[in-house]
């Protein structure tokens, strides 16, 4: 019996709409006009993450790291 192989399938941004994979980086620079900030952000896809959860990036001087995936959002501007 011969094994089956599986190569994973790779998305691509076809159009406009196409949203970037969740918690795929460890470094979010985010700018004051994304606040509030979340994790995942608005356009990541959620189907293959975390519930969302808010930041209060503000509160902690610039920086705030995700409780779920550890992912680190710096503040920019």
């Amino acid at each position: 019996m011969r094994a089956l192989s599986f190569e994973p399938t790779r998305m691509l941004p076809t159009d406009a709409t196409a949203q970037k994979a969740a918690n795929t980086e460890r470094v979010y620079p985010v700018k004051r006009a994304d606040l509030p900030l979340s994790c995942p952000t608005p356009d990541m896809r959620l189907w293959n993450s975390h519930p969302r959860v808010y930041l209060p990036i503000d509160d902690e001087g610039g920086t705030s790291i995700c409780p779920y995936c550890g992912a680190k959002y710096q503040l920019v501007d």
